[in-house]
C-alpha cells in the first residue's frame, strides 16, 4: 500500500484575498499541513527536539485548475512522489469536494535532509516509515 494521507479543510479568512478567494501563496502553507499530516500518519515526529537534521523546502509548485472561495471546503490527497537519497518529493491533489471529483489544484514540494548546511542521507527511521507503506488511513480536519 502506498504511503498517503487525506486532509480535510476549508479556506480560512486569513488566507483569502480581496476578491474572497484563496490568495495563491497560501496553498503552500496548506501543503505543509499535508506534509505534517502524512508524517504523523506513519508515526514520524517532526519535533525539533533531539533531531540533528533539518528539512528545508528546495522546490514548490502548484497549478490551479479552479477557484477556491473563502470558507470553501476542500480535501487534499497527499502522496510520496519520490523518495531520494537525501530528498522527499510530496505530491498534492486538492479537490473542491469531499468526493474528490473536482480538482482545484495540484502541486508538489521537495524537501532535503540537511545537517550543518549540507545535504545528508534521509534518517533511516524516516526512510523506513515512508518506504514500508504500512499505515492506516487517517482523516483530520484543519
Amino acid at each position: 500500500m502506498a504511503v498517503e494521507a487525506i486532509l480535510d479543510g476549508h479556506i480560512r479568512w486569513a488566507d483569502g484575498d480581496a476578491a474572497a478567494r484563496l490568495h495563491f501563496p497560501r496553498m503552500f502553507e496548506y501543503f505543509e499541513d499535508g506534509e505534517a499530516k502524512l508524517l504523523h500518519s506513519v508515526g514520524y515526529s517532526m519535533q525539533a527536539e533531539g533531531r540533528d537534521v533539518d528539512f528545508p523546502r528546495v522546490h514548490v509548485e502548484c497549478s490551479f485548475k479552479s477557484v477556491l472561495r473563502l470558507y470553501a471546503p476542500f480535501r487534499m490527497h497527499i502522496t510520496i512522489g519520490r523518495l531520494g537519497r537525501s530528498s522527499i518529493r510530496y505530491e498534492y491533489r486538492v479537490y473542491a469536494d469531499k468526493e474528490m471529483t473536482e480538482l482545484a489544484c495540484e502541486g508538489s514540494m521537495t524537501v532535503v535532509a540537511v545537517r550543518n548546511g549540507r545535504a545528508v542521507q534521509l534518517p533511516e527511521d524516516l526512510r523506513a516509515c515512508l518506504s514500508e507503506g504500512e499505515m492506516t488511513e487517517q482523516k483530520e480536519s484543519l
